[in-house]
C-alpha cells in the first residue's frame, strides 16, 4: 500500500505542478526556439529524423530533444547500408555489438548486456538466438540505450530494439491511390529473396483509411557450409480514420524458419587456430554406436555410468564431463583422448561445427491491435492497446542440445495523454497515465546437464560421426517427461506462468520552452507461477522435484530527466532510471530455483549524461554522453543472476553536408564489470588445465571439463572484465545521391567499421584482434525502377566473434567473408 501511495504522491504532484497555473487549451506551436526545429533542403539517404517519435518515453518529442540516448534507423537506412541482420546495425547505432549466440542473429547487446525486442512498443517474446530477427518487414528501427518507458512496462536499462512496421504511423489512412513494391535479390552464397508490398486505399463513407500487405520469402545458403536457413514473412498493416475522431490501427505479422540452425563455430580453440587457422585434429575411438545409426544414446556414451539421467561421482563416469576446480576429481581427463588422426590441419572459416541431423524450426505470430479517440479538452486522447505475442520452435545440435520452447504473451493497455499550459504558454506540461495487464505462458524443455556435451569431441575436418552425436528425444518422438530407453528425454521442463498488473504515468513539464523536467513511474503487481517436470531436476532448489510454486511482489519503477536548450543549437541533459523486472531464460520461462532465491526479479539502476546538439541550419545533429548502469543478467546452466557494471561514452553524429553528400558517425568506448564471485556453471576449455601443452589436449579432447562455480577458477574470485563485448566499436560513412537527371539518378554509401579486441572470460583466455570492416553499396534508379549493388566485407578480412553465454570460452564463430548481393526493385 505504501508503494502506491508513493507512485498516486508522484504522478499526482507532477501533475499539480503543471495545473496549478494551467489552464486546459489547445496549446499553438511553441513561437521560441526549440532544438527540434530542423530545416533541410534534402535529405536523400534519411539521416535526419524530422518527426517526433514515442519510443523513448511514449511522449511524442523529436528526438534531438528526447534527453536520452537513441538512434532511429529508417528503413532507408536499412537499404542504403545494407544492413540484413540486427548484428549489422552496430554501423549506424553506437554502445551495439553482439557475441555470436550460437550464430543467429535473434537479440543485440547493447551497452555490454543483452536487449529486449518490441513491436510497436510492446515487449516481444525473449529471443536468445532462437531465430534470426527479421529486420526487411520494419519502416523503421528504433535503438534505445537505456530502460524503456514506464508505458511499455518493466524492464531493464541497457537497451532495447522497438520495431515498427512497415506504413504504421506512415499517414496511411491518407491513402489515395494503390501503390506496391517488388523486390528480388541474388547474391554470394546462392542468396536468395523475394520481397513484395503492396498498399490498398479503403474508403468507405465517413471511414478512411489503408491496408499495406508486406510478404517475404528467403531461401539462401550461407557462408558457413552445411547452413541453408529458409525463412517466410507476412505482415498486414491497416489504418483507419473513424467517425467522431476515433483512429483504428492494426498489425498482423506471421513469421516461420527453417534452418536458423546453432553452431558454436570453431570448437578446439588455441592462440595458434585464431591465428594461422592451425587446428589439431584426431577423433576418440573408445566409444561405439550402433552400426547403422548415426548417434550414441546416453549409456554409449557413458559405458560405466549406472543409469541415465547421471550422476556425477568422478571423471567418466557421467557421460563425457569431468568435473573441475571444487567438484567431482579433477584433470588429467584420460578417459576420452584423442586416438585416431591426430594431427594438423588448415581450417576454413567455412568450415563449422554443423550436422546433417541439425534443425531448428520457428513459428512466431505477432497481433497489435489500437483504438483511440481524440478529445477537445486539453488535447487529450484516450488509447486502448491490445498484443498478442505467440513462439514455438524446435531445435537440437548434434552435440547433445535439443530444445523444444513454446510460449504466448497477452497484453492490454489503456492511456490517457492530456497536454496543459498557462496562459502565456510559459509552462505546459504533456502527460500520459494509464494501465496495464500482461498475461505469459511458457513452456521450455530441455536437454543439456547430464553430461553428454563435449564440444571439442568433434574433429572438424572430419565432419560429424555417430560418436560425437548423441540421440536426442525428437528422434523417438519423446513429448512427455519420461527416461526413454536408449536416447535423451526432456531432462528440464519448464512450465511458468506470470501475471503483470502495472499503473504507469508520465509526463514532460517544460518551463519557458527551454527547461524540460521529464518525469516517470510504474507499479507492477507481479504473480510468478513455475514448476519444472524434467526428468533431472539440477536447479538445487530445497524443495522436492517438480514442486510447484508461486510468488508475488510489488515493485515500483522510477526515472527523471532534465534538459536545458542552450543557444548555439545546444542541448545539455542528464538522466536517472531505477527498474524493477522479471528475469527471463530462453521462452521467458523462470526456474523454480530462481523463485525460490529471488532471483526472479531483478533491479537495474542507470546514471547517464550528455549533450544533444544541431547545427548549420539542423544539417549537423548528432549526441555525446556518458553512463553508468548497474544491470542483472542471466548465465549458466541452469541460469543463474549475475549482475554487470558497466560504464562507457556514446557519439552519434549525422550530417547531411550539400543536397549530394551526407556523412554518419557512431563511435563507443564501454567496459563492462562482472560483479563477483559468479558462482554460475561454465564449460571450461582444456587449455584451462593443459595451458599450451599440445599432449595434454590430445588427451582431453574427447571429453569435456566442466565447473559447476565459475569463481572457483584461478584468477576468477572476484569482479573481472567481461571481454567478449570489445571496449570500443567506430564507424565512419559517406553517401553520395546524385540530383534527378533524364536518365535517372544513382548514389553510393562507403565507410568501414573498426572493432577493438576481444576474448573469452577466463583467465589467458584466446584473443581476437581488433579488425577493420569496409562496405559498400551502389543504386541507380530510373523512374519506378532501381537496382542495388552491396558489397559486405569488402576487402575480405579476416576476423572473429566469440560465442556468448555458456560456450563463451568454448568456440568462436569466425568472421563472414566478402559478400556480394544485388537487388532489382519495381515499384508502383
Amino acid at each position: 500500500m505504501q508503494k502506491h501511495l508513493i507512485l498516486i504522491a508522484v504522478a499526482s504532484g507532477a501533475a499539480l505542478l503543471a495545473v496549478s497555473a494551467a489552464r486546459a487549451a489547445d496549446a499553438p506551436p511553441p513561437s521560441g526556439p526549440t532544438v527540434g526545429e530542423i530545416v533541410v533542403t534534402a535529405d536523400p539517404v534519411g539521416l535526419l529524423e524530422k518527426r517526433p517519435s514515442t519510443t523513448v518515453f511514449g511522449l511524442s518529442k523529436p528526438l534531438i530533444e528526447t534527453p536520452r540516448s537513441a538512434t532511429l534507423i529508417t528503413d532507408t537506412n536499412i537499404q542504403r547500408y545494407g544492413i540484413q541482420t540486427i548484428d549489422q546495425l552496430t554501423t549506424v547505432a553506437p554502445g551495439t555489438f553482439t557475441a555470436s549466440f550460437y550464430g543467429v542473429p535473434g537479440t543485440l547487446n547493447i551497452r555490454g548486456t543483452l536487449a529486449e525486442n518490441y513491436f510497436e512498443g510492446f515487449k516481444l517474446i525473449t529471443n536468445f538466438g532462437t531465430y534470426a530477427t527479421p529486420v526487411g518487414a520494419a519502416s523503421r528501427i528504433d535503438i534505445v540505450r537505456g530502460p524503456p518507458s514506464p508505458i511499455y512496462g518493466p524492464g531493464f536499462v541497457g537497451g532495447l530494439l522497438n520495431f515498427i512496421p512497415k506504413t504504421a504511423g506512415e499517414g496511411s489512412a491518407s491513402s489515395s491511390a494503390t501503390t506496391g513494391e517488388l523486390d528480388y535479390t541474388r547474391g554470394s552464397y546462392n542468396k536468395n529473396n523475394l520481397k513484395g508490398q503492396v498498399g490498398l486505399p479503403v474508403h468507405a463513407g465517413d471511414v478512411n483509411g489503408g491496408i499495406y500487405v508486406y510478404g517475404e520469402y528467403d531461401n539462401s545458403d550461407s557462408f558457413y557450409y552445411g547452413i541453408h536457413p529458409v525463412h517466410e514473412m507476412g505482415q498486414i498493416s491497416a489504418r483507419f480514420d473513424l467517425p467522431d475522431d476515433w483512429k483504428f490501427s492494426a498489425d498482423v505479422s506471421y513469421y516461420h524458419s527453417t534452418g536458423d540452425v546453432q553452431t558454436p563455430g570453431w570448437n578446439r580453440l588455441t592462440q595458434n587456430l585464431v591465428n594461422t587457422g592451425t587446428y589439431i585434429t584426431g577423433r576418440n575411438t573408445a566409444l561405439s554406436n550402433t552400426p547403422g545409426v548415426p548417434y550414441l544414446t546416453p549409456a554409449q556414451a557413458s559405458p560405466t555410468a549406472p543409469y541415465y539421467p547421471f550422476d556425477f561421482n568422478k571423471c567418466g563416469d557421467a557421460g563425457l564431463a569431468c568435473g573441475y576446480f571444487g567438484f567431482y576429481g579433477g584433470p588429467p581427463l584420460t578417459s576420452f583422448p584423442l586416438t585416431t588422426g591426430v594431427g594438423t590441419a588448415t581450417l576454413s572459416p567455412h568450415n563449422v561445427y554443423i550436422s546433417s541431423q541439425d534443425f531448428s524450426t520457428t513459428s512466431t505470430p505477432t497481433v497489435y491491435l489500437g483504438l483511440s479517440k481524440h478529445l477537445a479538452w486539453a488535447d487529450s486522447t484516450l488509447k486502448l492497446e491490445a498484443f498478442y505475442n505467440g513462439l514455438e520452435n524446435k531445435r537440437y545440435v548434434s552435440y547433445g542440445f535439443p530444445a523444444w520452447e513454446r510460449a504466448q504473451a497477452y497484453e492490454g493497455r489503456l492511456t490517457y495523454d492530456f497536454k496543459l499550459a498557462t496562459p502565456d504558454d510559459n509552462v505546459t506540461a504533456d502527460t500520459i497515465v494509464g494501465a496495464s495487464i500482461r498475461y505469459d505462458y511458457s513452456r521450455n524443455m530441455e536437454s543439456f546437464d547430464s553430461g553428454l556435451i563435449a564440444l571439442d569431441r568433434r574433429d572438424l575436418t572430419v565432419g560429424a560421426t555417430p560418436t560425437d552425436s548423441l540421440c536426442n528425444p525428437f528422434t523417438i518422438g519423446d513429448t512427455n517427461d519420461q527416461v526413454p530407453a536408449n536416447c535423451m528425454g526432456w531432462e528440464t521442463d519448464i512450465h511458468t506462468t506470470w501475471f503483470d498488473y502495472g499503473q504507469f504515468f508520465t509526463t514532460d513539464i517544460s518551463f519557458f520552452k527551454r527547461l524540460d523536467v521529464v518525469l516517470g513511474g510504474r507499479l507492477d503487481e507481479y504473480r510468478v507461477t513455475s514448476a519444472d517436470t524434467g526428468i533431472l531436476n539440477f536447479d538445487y532448489s530445497a524443495h522436492p522435484d517438480h514442486t510447484r510454486l508461486t510468488v508475488t511482489k510489488t515493485e515500483p519503477t522510477y526515472t527523471a530527466s532534465i534538459t536545458y536548450k542552450l543557444p548555439f543549437g545546444l542541448m545539455p541533459y542528464g538522466t536517472y532510471a531505477h527498474t524493477a523486472a522479471l528475469e527471463f531464460d530462453q521462452a521467458a520461462d523462470i526456474t523454480t530455483s530462481l523463485l525460490e532465491n529471488g532471483g526472479w526479479i531483478q533491479y537495474s539502476a542507470l546514471e547517464e549524461a550528455g549533450v544533444k546538439f544541431q547545427e548549420l541550419g539542423g544539417r549537423l545533429v548528432g549526441s555525446l554522453d556518458y553512463y553508468h548502469q548497474d544491470r542483472p543478467q542471466l548465465s549458466g546452466l541452469p541460469p543463474q543472476v549475475i549482475r554487470t557494471v558497466g560504464s562507457g561514452e556514446e557519439l552519434e553524429v549525422r550530417w547531411v553536408a550539400t543536397r549530394n553528400f551526407s556523412f554518419t558517425f557512431a563511435g563507443n568506448m564501454q567496459h563492462t564489470i562482472v560483479h563477483g564471485p559468479d558462482k554460475t556453471f561454465a564449460y571450461l576449455p582444456a587449455a584451462t588445465v593443459c595451458g599450451n601443452t599440445t599432449a595434454c589436449l590430445v588427451n582431453s579432447y574427447g571429453g569435456q571439463f566442466i565447473t559447476f562455480n565459475f569463481s572457483t577458477v584461478p584468477g576468477r574470485s572476484g569482479s573481472f572484465q567481461y571481454m567478449p563485448i570489445p571496449h570500443s566499436v567506430i564507424s565512419l560513412y559517406g553517401n553520395y545521391v546524385s540530383d534527378d537527371y533524364d536518365w535517372g539518378k544513382v548514389g553510393v554509401t562507403a565507410g568501414f567499421q573498426h572493432t577493438s579486441y576481444t576474448s573469452g572470460t577466463i583467465p589467458g583466455a584466446v584473443i581476437y584482434p581488433a579488425y577493420y570492416l569496409v562496405n559498400m553499396s551502389l543504386f541507380y534508379q530510373y523512374k519506378n525502377i532501381e537496382v542495388d549493388l552491396n558489397i559486405d566485407n569488402l576487402f575480405d578480412q579476416r576476423y572473429f566473434t566469440p560465442d556468448a553465454d555458456t560456450y563463451v570460452n568454448m568456440g568462436v564463430l569466425p568472421g563472414v567473408g566478402r559478400e556480394v548481393f544485388a537487388t532489382v526493385k519495381a515499384r508502383f
